[in-house]
């Protein structure tokens, strides 16, 4: 019996030894942050693993490979995605916030240019100038009521200019838009230089020929055409209208009366008495310089006909 004892013993021994020794060479298992044991293949064999277990991989004992055992996904891992999906959605409000921010300072700074009472048309604050003798102020002052409260940005200023160009006199007119609510309107006027018999009366013509005015009696300082305003005076008109435009101003002044009975034979009178023949539209700034050289010789004081319809070869007595 002893020895029977003595045996069981020793096989205790020897299965404790060797369950020992099982232990030790068990492959290590990460189970979530841990390192375990694993169990001996006959015991793993003995048991059903559940359906749902994750099956990790982990390197075999002594750098001889790996095999696949069970796997547990890092909840470290899953930490840091979420945090990077919660950055991107971060990102994308701040720049969905930041571009409905921008649309609405912009469509703010439209209504505030286009559309509010800031910016209107104060009439107060228009200046016009250049009106000359001829243009009814008045009359471009209501021309540009048109506008008011209208938001300056908004003015059709090409409209505006064509609506006073309509007007009597006016030659030319600029507008400029005077920030943050006025207007500057300079006008050219139409302004006279001869008179023309009409009617019974004296229409006023500018040095296009344009109407612009009729009065009863010539004005001081304006000359007289003596041509019909008709069609059979018209090329007689031009002419004539051609002369006084190639005269200086100091020299215009002095002509008290132009007539044409043709285009080729134009006449001035001065208005101290002297007469010259100037003939044709040609060579006018050579004819002015020949008539104002022979007015200034002390010999031709006192003279009263200049011929200078050949220039080349003027006469005077």
């Amino acid at each position: 019996m002893g020895t029977t004892g003595g045996a069981s013993g020793t096989r205790r021994s020897a299965g404790t030894l060797g369950t020992d020794d099982d232990v030790a060479t068990q492959p290590l298992v990460l189970r979530g942050s841990e390192l375990a044991r694993a169990e001996p293949s006959g015991r793993a064999r003995g048991r059903e693993r559940p359906a749902s277990a994750p099956v990790p991989f982990v390197g075999a004992v002594g750098g001889q490979g790996s095999r696949p055992v069970d796997r547990v996904v890092s909840t470290g891992m899953a930490d840091r995605l979420a945090e990077k999906a919660a950055m991107r959605r971060h990102r994308l409000r701040n720049r969905v916030l930041g571009w409905a921010a921008a649309v609405l300072a912009v469509a703010g700074g439209v209504w505030v240019v286009l559309f509010s009472p800031l910016l209107g048309t104060d009439p107060a604050k228009v200046e016009i100038s250049g009106e000359g003798t001829v243009i009814d102020v008045a009359q471009v002052e209501q021309v540009v009521s048109q506008v008011s409260d209208v938001p300056l940005p908004r003015v059709d200023t090409i409209g505006l200019r064509d609506a006073i160009l309509d007007l009597n006199g006016v030659r030319d007119v600029r507008i400029l838009r005077v920030w943050p609510d006025g207007l500057s309107v300079t006008l050219e006027s139409r302004e006279p230089v001869a008179a023309v018999p009409h009617e019974g009366a004296f229409a006023l013509l500018d040095r296009d020929g344009v109407q612009v005015g009729t009065v009863d009696a010539v004005p001081e300082g304006l000359p007289e055409i003596g041509v019909t305003l008709d069609e059979q005076g018209a090329r007689s008109l031009r002419a004539a209208r051609i002369v006084l435009n190639a005269l200086p101003s100091e020299l215009r002044a002095e002509v008290a009366e132009v007539t044409a009975p043709t285009q080729d034979a134009v006449t001035m009178t001065l208005r101290d008495g002297a007469v010259v023949e100037w003939g044709n539209e040609e060579d006018a700034a050579l004819k002015v310089r020949v008539l104002q050289a022979l007015r200034a010789l002390p010999e031709n004081q006192g003279v009263t006909l200049f011929d200078v319809s050949a220039p080349t070869m003027p006469i005077s007595r």
